[in-house]
C-alpha cells in the first residue's frame, strides 16, 4: 500500500439513488432541470456512456465501493454477505492516513465472522462499509433525522417511517388536483435538505483535508416530493414510456420478462397513477439538485471548490414505466445507465471541463478514480480503471473497453418463485449483459440468451438472437462473454494469490 506523499485536497463522492442517466437537463432531458448538474458538468467531465454493475442498491454498491464485478465480489443480493477479503477504496483511503466519513448509508451486508451470532447487524443489509466512519447514518433507523426534526418542533409520528408519506396510512396519486400530493413535511424539513445542511456543517470551519460520502436517499421511493416539488413537473405533459404496445406482448420477448412482469410489485400500474409517480420522481429529483447546489455554493464561498474532488454517481437507474416495469432489475438500460460527472480541481484538468466522454465507463471505475487522484496505489484486483487520464486529457487512453457489462442475480433463497416459473436451479438464476455501441447481448444461465441490434431497435424490443441474419453475431458476443469472465475472474484471483491477508488463490503466468 502506497501511503499518500503530498494532499492534494478534499475528496467528495456523492450517490443519489435509483437516478437515470438521461435525467439531467445537459443530457437534452425534456422535461427534468438541474441547472446545478449542470453547472458542474460544465466546470468538470460528464461520462455519458456510464453503467452501474449490478442491481439492486446492495449488490451495485459493492460494486462501486470494491472496484470489483458482481461474479467477484459475490454480494449478488440485499443480504448477501460482502466477504472481508476484499479491500474497497474506503479501508485503502483510511490506511493511508486521511478519515473517510459517511452521511447516508451503503447498504453493505457484513461478514458474518466479523460478528457473534445474535449481533444485530446480521439481521439488515442495511451495515455500513468497512472503513467508513458514520457522521449522520439514514437507513430504515431514521433517529438521526427525526432528532433534527424534533429540535425544530416537529411532531413525530407513532411510526417515524411516516414522515416519508402525506398522512401516515396511504399514497395519493389518482385522485386529488392536476399534481400528486405535497409530502407533509416542507422541503426545508425533508431527508435530503437535512442530510445537505449536515455535511455542510461539517465542511465548515474544517482545518484538515477531508474525505466525505454523501450517499442521499432519493430519487429512490417513496415517490412523494415536498412543496413545490410535487407540482414541478405536470405527469400530463411528462414524455411517454418505451414499451410494447400490451404487458402481453412485451413479455413474448422472454420468459423471465414475462415472469417478471407477472409480479405485481414490479409491473407498471395503470397509466394515470404511473405518470404521477413519473411526476414525483422527477420532483425529487430536482429537490436533490437544489440542495446540491446549495452544497457546492457553500464550497464556494468558503473557498473549498477548488480543493476538492467532486464526484457524482448513482448506484442504479429505473424502470418508471419503460417496458411495463417499475424498480430496476433485469437487462435494460434503463436500470443500469447512470449518470457520472467528475469535477477536478487541478490546473491539469483545465483543458477538459466542460467535456463530455462517450467511452464506455462502469462504476467500478469509481474506486480506482479516488485513489489515483488521491496518489495511492490502485489494487490489482481491481476490475476497473482510473478516469483520470480522461479528466487531464482529450484522447481516451489507449486499450479502453469498447463495452459496458453487468450482472443481475434473480435467485432469492427466500423464494423459489422464479424457480418454479421458469423451470431452472436456484444457481442458474442469474444474466450477464455485454452493451457495445451497436449489439447488446444478455446471457442467462439456464434460459436463451437475447440479442438486440440497437442501431435499428434502441429501445431493446426485437430479439434478434433466434434470427438467422444475427446467429454469427449471437455466436461473436456469447464468446466475448466467455473471454471477459475468464479474463476477470484470473485477475482477481491473481491478487488473492499475492494479497497480504494470506487468501489463498490460483497463481497467475503473469507473475
Amino acid at each position: 500500500m502506497t501511503s499518500r506523499v503530498s494532499n492534494p485536497g478534499n475528496l467528495l463522492l456523492i450517490t443519489a439513488d435509483q437516478w437515470r442517466a438521461d435525467c439531467l437537463s445537459s443530457r437534452g432531458h425534456p422535461c427534468v432541470n438541474t441547472p446545478h448538474l449542470d453547472a458542474l458538468a460544465r466546470d468538470g467531465v460528464s461520462f455519458v456512456r456510464h453503467y452501474c454493475q449490478a442491481v439492486p442498491c446492495g449488490p451495485s454498491r459493492a460494486s462501486l465501493h470494491t472496484g470489483l464485478y458482481l461474479m467477484n465480489h459475490r454480494s449478488g443480493t440485499n443480504g448477501t454477505p460482502l466477504d472481508r477479503r476484499h479491500e474497497n477504496w474506503a479501508q485503502i483511503v483510511r490506511g493511508a492516513g486521511y478519515d473517510p466519513v459517511l452521511f447516508g448509508y451503503t447498504d453493505t451486508s457484513p461478514d458474518p465472522r466479523d460478528y457473534p451470532a445474535d449481533h444485530p447487524v446480521l439481521t439488515t443489509y442495511e451495515g455500513v462499509l468497512p472503513g467508513l466512519r458514520v457522521e449522520v447514518l439514514l437507513t430504515a433507523d431514521i433517529s438521526s433525522w427525526v432528532r433534527w426534526l424534533e429540535a425544530r418542533g416537529v411532531a413525530i409520528p407513532a411510526r417515524p417511517y411516516d414522515l416519508y408519506f402525506q398522512k401516515g396510512d396511504q399514497i395519493e396519486f389518482e385522485n386529488g388536483g392536476p399534481s400528486p400530493a405535497p409530502l407533509r413535511l416542507p422541503s426545508d424539513l425533508h431527508d435530503t435538505f437535512f442530510m445537505t445542511d449536515q455535511v455542510i456543517d461539517y465542511v465548515t470551519d474544517r482545518r484538515e483535508p477531508w474525505c466525505v460520502h454523501l450517499s442521499l436517499l432519493r430519487p429512490h421511493p417513496p415517490w412523494i416530493a415536498p412543496a413545490p416539488y410535487h407540482a414541478r413537473y405536470a405527469p400530463d405533459a411528462l414524455p411517454g414510456f418505451v414499451r410494447a404496445d400490451s404487458v402481453e406482448l412485451e413479455g413474448e420477448q422472454h420468459p423471465w420478462l414475462a415472469h417478471q412482469l407477472s409480479d405485481k410489485n414490479y409491473r407498471a400500474p395503470v397509466e394515470k397513477k404511473l405518470r404521477r409517480l413519473k411526476a414525483s420522481y422527477y420532483g425529487l429529483m430536482s429537490e436533490v439538485d437544489d440542495n446540491l447546489g446549495r452544497l457546492i455554493a457553500h464550497l464556494k464561498a468558503t473557498g473549498q471548490y477548488d480543493d476538492t474532488l467532486i464526484v457524482f454517481t448513482s448506484d442504479h437507474g429505473e424502470q418508471i414505466g419503460d417496458h411495463w416495469l417499475l424498480g430496476k432489475c433485469g437487462y435494460f438500460d434503463q436500470s443500469y445507465h447512470i449518470p457520472l460527472i467528475v469535477r477536478d480541481p487541478r490546473a491539469s484538468a483545465d483543458a477538459t471541463r466542460g467535456r463530455t466522454v462517450d467511452a464506455f465507463t462502469e462504476n467500478v471505475d469509481i474506486m480506482p478514480t479516488l485513489l489515483d487522484w488521491l496518489g495511492i496505489d490502485v489494487p490489482h484486483a481491481c476490475d476497473g480503471c482510473s478516469l483520470i487520464p480522461f479528466l487531464n486529457s482529450s484522447a481516451a487512453p489507449a486499450r479502453w473497453r469498447e463495452e459496458a457489462h453487468w450482472e443481475f442475480d434473480f435467485r432469492d433463497p427466500a423464494d423459489d418463485g422464479a424457480e418454479r416459473a421458469l423451470g431452472i436451479p436456484l444457481h442458474a438464476c442469474t444474466l450477464n449483459v455485454i452493451r457495445g455501441d451497436r449489439y447488446k447481448y444478455v446471457h442467462f444461465a439456464g434460459l436463451p440468451p437475447l440479442l438486440f441490434d440497437l442501431h435499428d431497435d434502441p429501445h431493446e424490443l426485437r430479439n434478434r438472437a433466434t434470427d438467422p441474419a444475427y446467429l454469427p453475431i449471437t455466436l461473436e458476443y456469447a464468446q466475448r462473454m466467455l473471454s471477459w469472465r475468464m479474463r476477470h475472474d484470473e485477475q482477481t484471483l491473481t491478487h488473492l494469490a499475492v494479497t497480504p491477508k494470506g487468501v489463498v488463490g490460483r497463481p497467475s503466468s503473469r507473475w
